[in-house]
């Protein structure tokens, strides 16, 4: 697991990510869908995510950037969670 997210996070990525070898680390600036997040992964990956950390992702943050990277999906739910504090 990397510092940068908990180990929730990292776990429901990894459910998505079929080309990511399980002994390999999730690195920050990794390309998501070099790793096999396609389109209909990426909606189960957003309900997932709205279901195990209670937020709702606004429809202005359903973008290609924030699915791009696992640094910059967990700095939206960051925030999405910060809001909802």
């Amino acid at each position: 697991m990397s510092a940068l997210w908990d180990a929730l996070f990292e776990t429901t990525l990894r459910e998505a990510l079929p080309l990511l070898p399980a002994d390999s680390p999730l690195e920050g600036e990794t390309c998501l869908s070099a790793l096999g997040l396609d389109s209909m992964a990426t909606i189960e990956t957003l309900l997932r995510l709205e279901e195990r950390y209670e937020v709702t992702f606004p429809d202005e943050a359903l973008t290609s950037a924030t699915f791009a990277t696992p640094t910059s999906l967990w700095g939206v739910l960051t925030g999405l969670r910060a809001d909802t504090a």
